[in-house]
């Protein structure tokens, strides 16, 4: 028995089979074109495999109402091509398997929470800091979707006094947290490419600043019991420190927990799995969506 497991990013899309004990066997990833182009390669790649049950963690925002006659729908996505796309009918349509969808960052929170840096927590948040912002969030071990479902990376923050940027990059929101910490904001202020940029630079503080805003929020709104980092941004370790202090000196002595005020080294971490959490996330969809098929 193979489960199939895509994650589908608004530049590429990974596709992964897994054994059900989640040994990976078989991996490939393509390029994010027009739908026309870019679902019949990955029906053809799940196809030749003869995968038993597929799932999904996508790009969004998505149609996560499992009574919506659109569910499993990418909605108002900037990628107009895959604007109202529905992107699990189209792949139950080719492939005639137990299909189950999550945003990319939920099903990366479920792998970390599962096999990974929050493993044996029963809530936590997962933020992808790279190319844009994401996070996905478990509450009672229950992954949250609500009215939608979360949209952290375009929470509003205060700007940080020195950043020559304080409207950020965002072309929907002055002052959201993607617009502000994601990396072209940070390529903005540099004026270049931030991956040549030193530790040291101020910049980093001010990305810090905006890291920790994030953080606190999170605790203050969602309590989890550990925030985990990923994505290309957070390749920096340097990084950590500063938000772990900022996240501290934010907080301001308000939440008297020992995570926080003794243990924030392991509260604030990176991803264990990175950079497969996502794709790991979209296996236990996958594996669920099988088993729930076996039961009916």
């Amino acid at each position: 028995m193979k489960i199939g497991a895509l994650e589908a990013g608004g530049t590429k899309m990974v596709m992964g089979v897994f054994q059900k004990d989640g040994t990976l066997i078989q991996q490939k990833t393509l390029p994010t074109q027009e739908p026309d182009i870019t679902l019949p390669r990955i029906l053809e790649f799940f196809q030749d495999q003869r995968v038993n049950a597929l799932g999904i963690g996508s790009f969004g925002p998505l149609d996560l109402n499992a009574d919506s006659p659109t569910y499993g729908s990418i909605t108002s996505t900037p990628k107009l091509a895959w604007r109202n796309y529905p992107l699990v009918q189209a792949l139950w349509a080719g492939l005639k398997i137990p299909c189950a969808i999550d945003t990319d960052v939920n099903a990366a929170v479920l792998a970390e929470a599962t096999l990974g840096a929050a493993r044996g927590l029963s809530s936590a948040v997962y933020v992808t800091v790279g190319t844009g912002i994401g996070g996905g969030v478990l509450v009672d071990g229950q992954l949250v979707h609500g009215l939608l479902h979360p949209e952290v990376g375009h929470i509003l923050l205060r700007p940080h006094l020195n950043d020559p940027i304080p409207k950020g990059v965002c072309p929907y929101h002055d002052g959201c947290l993607e617009g502000l910490a994601a990396g072209p904001a940070i390529g903005a202020r540099v004026q270049g490419d931030a991956r040549l940029v030193l530790d040291q630079d101020p910049v980093f503080d001010i990305e810090a600043y905006y890291l920790a805003q994030m953080c606190v929020n999170l605790i203050l709104i969602a309590s989890p019991q550990r925030i985990i980092l990923g994505g290309g941004v957070m390749e920096r370790k340097a990084l950590f420190p500063k938000v772990r202090k900022e996240t501290v000196r934010l907080l301001s002595g308000y939440i008297q927990h020992s995570s926080i005020l003794e243990g924030i080294e392991e509260y604030i971490v990176p991803a264990d799995l990175f950079p497969i959490s996502g794709l790991m996330g979209a296996y236990l969809l996958g594996r669920k969506a099988y088993e729930k098929e076996r039961r009916v």
